[in-house]
């Protein structure tokens, strides 16, 4: 079962990454199994939306970066925490979530993103 959520946990972050660096078909060719359940209101369901959705991000804002800060592991959830710099310094703290299917395959995708403020009530980071 250890295996299995590092197994996950690395699959989720190198399909994240793939995807978001400009080539979300590759990253669905090997990451995403048979289905692929979108909750993402502003990407459509399935595997071609997914595609289209972060091609279209990587040609309008190339110069994009993320980090990944942590990932946890839980069954068949995998929870991501980045942070991403886009064009202007515009910061983003975010929250992906993946289920998996007994294949090791991405199948579901939930996701909470936050711009990060100018100004905060305390002096620790979002991270």
């Amino acid at each position: 079962m250890e295996n299995e959520l590092k197994r996950n946990k690395e699959n989720a972050i190198a399909f994240y990454k793939m995807a978001y660096e400009g080539r979300p078909t590759e990253a669905v060719a090997i990451y995403v199994g048979d289905e692929y359940i979108q909750h993402n209101p502003l990407v459509g369901n399935g595997k071609q939306p997914f595609i289209d959705y972060f091609n279209r991000m990587f040609n309008e804002y190339p110069e994009k970066s993320i980090e990944f800060v942590r990932s946890v592991a839980e069954g068949d959830l995998v929870a991501l925490h980045t942070h991403q710099i886009w064009p202007g310094n515009d910061q983003y703290v975010t929250m992906d979530f993946f289920r998996f299917d007994s294949n090791g395959k991405i199948v579901e995708h939930w996701d909470s993103m936050q711009q990060i403020p100018d100004k905060s009530a305390h002096n620790n980071t979002m991270y």
